[in-house]
């Protein structure tokens, strides 16, 4: 589990004494115990891996949204740090498919769909994000389904 990998990489920064990842691993685990106290108003998820991975999903969006202001305002020292952070996130992502696959999955989902125009974008989204949102990177994947529609 994801968990569990976060967990031990926790506990090697601390003896390794990078004050960095171990900073950026603890705002990790935050953010994932912020939303297991969401989720109790709910029904339990039935993978937890796949809660850990959208936190961890939207975490890196928002440091790369950071990033792009920090850079565009001339920040840059905030932007290496946003960018180390990034980094240390990432090891805990699954491997995300490359543009070749994901064009690969759109063509065939469009085609199981019988999708053929804008209209249908949304439904192509959806069945995207049911089977690959963990090894995808959606809002790249919005673009790649707009020229495919298109």
């Amino acid at each position: 589990m994801i968990r569990d990998d976060i967990k031990a990489a926790q506990v090697t920064a601390m003896k390794a004494g990078d004050k960095e990842a171990r900073a950026a691993i603890s705002l990790i685990q935050a953010a994932i115990k912020n939303r297991d106290i969401e989720l109790r108003t709910g029904t339990a998820p039935a993978d937890d891996d796949a809660v850990v991975v959208e936190v961890l999903q939207k975490m890196v969006k928002q440091r790369r949204e950071s990033i792009a202001m920090y850079e565009t305002g001339g920040r840059q020292e905030l932007a290496d740090a946003e960018k180390a952070e990034v980094a240390v996130i990432e090891r805990f992502l699954p491997a995300q498919m490359s543009e070749a696959e994901t064009t690969a999955a759109i063509e065939a989902i469009k085609a199981e769909l019988g999708a053929s125009g804008m209209k249908d974008m949304g439904r192509v989204m959806a069945e995207l994000k049911a089977r690959h949102a963990a090894s995808l990177d959606m809002s790249k994947a919005s673009g790649l389904v707009k020229a495919a529609l298109a």
